[in-house]
């Protein structure tokens, strides 16, 4: 090779080293300023000075600043907390089971945890949210968990297609379980169901923040000690293996990522749908194929699309609303087919 080669070979690699760094600043400045824009957007508008105020200076008099700290801000935490923690669990689902159409949804997550707030609210009563968030966790771990331990072959081992299928099965079982509540519930609890089920992130309070907040911590801990074994599973089971990770372990943990991170965003913020599968899909143009710079990007980018969901769904019907996971559905329709035909026969 001459020189000449070598000196654009060499400015190639730092363009492509220098890229991701260039995309995550863009991509955390875009997302600051939509965070601004999304406390000052509502059925009531506020100035940026009345929001800084608010935050530095609470007055409990002011109405103004009650409607940031009790309606505004709870809502964009909801959105940012829960899209990320779509999108990295999405990034994971397709990591883990190489398949580029693979999202939460597909182990069962949302399904487990529609039927236990569904279960909660017409059989147990409850109408709080911070009440019924918690048997939405437990409903979407314990699907997950039924996913994982039916997937498993006799060795003891699970592959990612037998856990697509199982979840996928378990998915239609549970989804039919909360059709037959839902008819036969009282007219108040399917008022309670809609909102959730619909995917709206307003009437959420701290307390739910912070439920939350405590389980996409844990879960984004534990995707930090996975992230490297997935650029080798990419590689495929036998090379992953020869490269020395452990694919029982990565598997195990990467469930249990996903029924934290998925688990929690569905039971706060209701079984939004797409957004675990657009967002990786996203990041890895913006970053390439590591595994690590997926992940990172994919919990931006899905907080991103969730927060601007949420805005377009109070513009477009004010002084009402419509549900983000109700914009994610429509926007992400078309995304998915894309990505079908894209993808098709099994190569992009």
């Amino acid at each position: 090779m001459t020189d000449q080669g070598m000196a654009c070979a060499e400015t190639s690699l730092r363009r492509r080293a220098a890229r991701p760094q260039l995309s995550l600043a863009l991509c955390l400045l875009l997302l600051g300023l939509i965070t601004v824009f999304s406390v000052t957007v509502g059925s009531r508008s506020l100035s940026l000075d009345t929001i800084l105020q608010s935050i530095c200076a609470f007055d409990p008099q002011n109405d103004e600043h009650l409607v940031v700290w009790s309606l505004r801000l709870p809502r964009l935490l909801i959105a940012l907390l829960a899209g990320a923690a779509l999108g990295v669990s999405g990034a994971i689902m397709q990591a883990i089971t190489r398949n580029p159409l693979a999202e939460p949804g597909l182990l069962g997550v949302n399904a487990g945890a529609a039927a236990a707030v569904i279960l909660a609210i017409s059989l147990g009563g409850l109408t709080s949210m911070h009440q019924y968030v918690w048997w939405g966790f437990v409903g979407a771990g314990l699907a997950g968990a039924a996913v994982f331990l039916v997937g498993r072959g006799r060795a003891g081992s699970a592959s990612p297609l037998r856990l697509v299928l199982v979840g996928a099965a378990l998915s239609i079982a549970l989804g039919s379980l909360t059709g037959i509540v839902v008819i036969n519930a009282p007219t108040s609890a399917l008022d309670d169901f809609r909102n959730w089920s619909a995917g709206a992130l307003d009437g959420r309070d701290m307390d739910v923040v912070a439920v939350l907040g405590c389980c996409v911590a844990v879960g984004l801990l534990m995707c930090t000690t996975i992230a490297s074994s997935l650029n080798a599973i990419a590689l495929g089971d036998e090379l992953s293996r020869a490269l020395g990770a452990d694919l029982r372990q990565v598997l195990v943990l990467a469930c249990i990522a996903i029924m934290l991170l998925a688990g929690s965003a569905t039971a706060a913020a209701g079984p939004i749908g797409f957004i675990g599968l657009m967002a990786p899909h996203l990041a890895r143009h913006l970053t390439g194929p590591d595994q690590r710079w997926i992940l990172l990007f994919s919990g931006l980018v899905a907080a991103l699309l969730l927060l601007v969901a949420d805005i377009i769904g109070r513009l477009i019907s004010a002084p009402s609303e419509v549900a983000a996971g109700i914009v994610t559905t429509l926007v992400g329709g078309p995304v998915f087919l894309f990505i079908i035909r894209r993808f098709r026969a099994g190569s992009p």
